[in-house]
């Protein structure tokens, strides 16, 4: 018997009326919640940070699943048994409500911030620097002065990877600003990897010193 785990798509569409429902609910009480909260009081004329605690969601089953499925390949025999996709007019719908649902919080935010103007939309140059310091701070970037800086190297690695990804999967796709934006992000990152990775290296090569009076 084969131990590879049985793939499993589970439908989202089939809970989009429950969690709708549950989902105008809890909006209800956020929003009434966000209207209680006090704002804190800043000395300058900038924006204010408005943070509200949140209990956290119990996990759905149903959205573990969906999140087993996307971190497998899926086979040729399992690709048959993946939902059909959406059809267009229930992403022209969904995308409806995304928007409608954005501007009321954004209007909600800047209703509590005066001074915060809007947002400006995001676009793929967006993307691209969310990686690129992400990936940064993961290999100990933008750490406090005369503090060990904390480095994840594998976490790094894996958000280089998916930078790489996201270069091959769109080439051809991109402006020439985007593409030359992408390939010197990835350039950089993959030299600063190379280098906190040889330090790495050469310090698992090094016998520890003991300490005075062992030797």
């Amino acid at each position: 018997m084969s131990d590879t785990p049985k793939f499993e798509v589970i439908d989202r569409r089939k809970f989009k009326a429950a969690e709708e429902e549950r989902g105008s609910q809890q909006g209800e009480a956020v929003l009434a919640e966000e209207h209680s909260a006090p704002t804190p009081e800043v000395s300058s004329g900038g924006p204010r940070l408005v943070v509200s605690e949140r209990k956290p969601v119990e996990e759905k089953p149903e959205l573990a699943g969906i999140e087993q499925n996307l971190a497998e390949e899926p086979g040729e025999a399992q690709q048959d048994e993946l939902p059909p996709p959406p059809t267009a007019e229930e992403s022209r719908e969904q995308k409806a409500l995304y928007d409608a649902s954005s501007q009321r919080l954004e209007e909600l935010v800047r209703a509590q911030n005066p001074g915060m103007g809007a947002q400006a939309p995001m676009t793929f140059l967006n993307l691209v620097q969310q990686f690129y310091v992400s990936a940064m701070l993961q290999m100990g970037a933008g750490g406090q002065e005369n503090q060990r800086p904390r480095v994840d190297i594998l976490g790094a690695r894996s958000t280089i990877d998916l930078l790489g990804i996201l270069s091959d999967k769109t080439r051809g796709n991109m402006t020439e600003v985007e593409d030359r934006t992408l390939q010197s992000a990835l350039f950089e990152l993959r030299i600063t990897f190379n280098e906190l990775a040889r330090m790495i290296n050469m310090q698992a090569m090094t016998p520890p010193v003991p300490p005075p009076g062992k030797r």
